[in-house]
């Protein structure tokens, strides 16, 4: 019999400053002309100091809330990272030093100036509290012990200095990530407590110099952003933005079409379809970087055997799920690099073959099944992407029930290697491929002591063998067509042996107002900026 079990029960709520919030359950007039009002999951937030925040929709919040030495131009993302806080930088004959000069005139949301000082505290800071997304950073060499060696103000410039050379290109990437949102050190020592930097503090309040500030975040619920007038960019059309945490695609799009939401942002194709026929209402579709894929704990017995995995890669209904639920807003990938990115390939080795997965299981002594817990969010794509792995897996006697929980509570068990499978996404945190080779491929410490949750292959506790070495020599090499076909191998390799089926790549349908202008999700880096926005 399938199994279910639900962890919505005992959710923690965690209220920041006192303002006006928007209850999911209220009835909305018309939105206001300088209001932005988007439908969205949000319930996988579970903090906002940049230093620690390693989850999409936080990651969508935080982009509006501080500034990087380097980001992203809304309006022209080919571009790529160009300057933000920082206006220029100098790389040094050694290629391992790079030296920002700070953008002059630019205030942080309390008023305070933003200075190199404040960049070289928000650094050092996320490598010192080792959360989750430090590791982006500590590639580098940078460590606890040597940032005040390696990460170094001087008046108006701010330098670091890398443990060898890397592509100028891979390091600013890396910088345009959550992580490097530059803080008011002034703000958040204030704010310290026990030594911890703020980090109490900024869970649930936020000190940055972006084109937004939060008034409010209540959990599972819903954001409010209010403008920053002195946005050095210009102060935002929209004075005030709220994201409201809508589970339910019929849901999002019956406000969209009344008019109480101007985004619905997790419509299913049935809803597309209704919502593209009525009138004021445009959909949009973007190729996204995130990745939907499912992983194999290596700690469980039958889950560790190659063969199982394998077999496990033949019982997905790859071209069915596109087909049907998930049609127009997945196509099937099967490699951790999204398209789009140096080094992408579109190889698709695998496909539902029910007579192969047994004879591969009957060679690894399983032909008489087994039983496994997957852990999946409540997310309709999600669950209904678990019931379709139930009815492939149970045709070849494997037994698959599902834990089901928001976001919070799935990734939580996740990251602690609790869950025998998971079944989620994965989207990258910069626009280089060493953001996602780096995460799926290479775990050199294995060990329950370190902790390394930011990186998927150790939170399915598998050792990647030769393929950290192989990492590592990609991401120093300098030749971009030699780089690309080294991505390229280890993708291969990954596929082969790899504890992670890889399904699809995300497209996102997103419902808006016509009158909606210069919404721009971020393309596959997932760069979510608000302050272009008109209506």
């Amino acid at each position: 019999m399938k199994q279910f079990r639900s962890l919505m029960t005992g959710a923690i709520f965690t209220v920041a400053a006192a303002s006006v919030a928007v209850p999911a359950t209220q009835v909305f007039a018309d939105t206001p002309s300088n209001m932005l009002v988007i439908a969205n999951r949000i319930d996988d937030i579970t903090t906002l100091d940049p230093a620690e925040s390693f989850e999409f929709a936080g990651s969508d919040v935080i982009r509006n809330v501080y500034g990087r030495l380097v980001n992203f131009d809304p309006m022209d993302l080919s571009k790529g990272y160009t300057p933000d806080l920082a206006e220029s930088w100098e790389v040094s004959e050694d290629g391992k030093t790079i030296t920002f000069t700070m953008r002059e005139g630019i205030t942080f949301h309390s008023g305070n100036p933003v200075t190199a000082e404040d960049a070289e505290f928000s650094l050092r800071r996320a490598v010192t509290l080792g959360k989750t997304p430090s590791f982006i950073l500590t590639q580098f060499g940078f460590t606890p012990e040597n940032v005040e060696e390696t990460i170094k103000a001087d008046g108006n410039t701010l330098s670091i200095t890398t443990d060898q050379k890397y592509a100028t290109s891979f390091v600013l990437n890396c910088l345009t990530a959550t992580i490097g949102g530059i803080v008011d050190k002034k703000t958040v020592m204030e704010n310290e407590k026990d030594g911890d930097m703020g980090n109490e503090w900024l869970k649930t309040n936020t000190a940055g110099s972006g084109a937004y500030k939060v008034l409010r975040w209540k959990p599972s619920e819903s954001v409010t952003l209010q403008s920053n007038p002195d946005f050095y960019l210009g102060a935002p059309a929209m004075k005030r933005v709220i994201v409201r945490h809508i589970q339910e695609s019929a849901t999002q799009r019956l406000l969209l079409e009344k008019g109480d939401i101007d985004v619905a942002r997790n419509l299913n194709p049935e809803d597309v379809a209704g919502a593209s026929k009525v009138d004021g209402v445009a959909i949009d579709s973007e190729l996204r970087g995130r990745l939907m894929y499912t992983s194999f704990n290596q700690k469980h017995e039958m889950l560790s055997k190659p063969k199982v995995v394998e077999a496990l890669k033949y019982l997905i209904d790859y071209e069915g799920m596109q087909n049907s639920f998930l049609k127009g807003q997945y196509t099937i990938h099967q490699a951790f690099l999204p398209r789009t990115y140096l080094g992408e390939i579109d190889d698709k080795p695998y496909s539902l073959d029910v007579e192969k997965a047994k004879a591969l299981l009957a060679e690894a002594g399983v032909e008489d099944g087994f039983e496994i817990t997957a852990g999946v969010r409540e997310a309709q794509e999600r669950v209904e992407i678990a019931q379709s792995l139930q009815n492939t897996f149970a045709q070849a006697g494997i037994t698959l029930n599902l834990t089901i929980g928001t976001g919070k509570q799935i990734l939580t068990k996740y990251r602690a290697r609790e869950l025998d499978m998971y079944i989620g996404a994965w989207g990258p945190d910069y626009p280089d491929p060493q953001t996602n080779a780096g995460t799926f491929a290479f775990n050199p410490d294995n060990s329950d002591e370190v902790k390394a949750t930011g990186l998927l292959a150790y939170r399915n506790a598998w050792e990647p063998g030769d393929m950290n070495a192989m990492v590592e020599a990609a991401v120093i090499e300098g030749d971009t067509d030699k780089r690309r076909a080294m991505y390229e191998e280890i993708q291969r390799l990954h596929q082969q042996t790899a504890p992670f089926a890889i399904m699809f790549q995300k497209i996102e349908q997103t419902g808006r107002k016509d009158s909606i202008e210069n919404l721009n999700l971020g393309g596959a880096i997932t760069a979510v900026s608000y302050w272009p926005v008109t209506k």
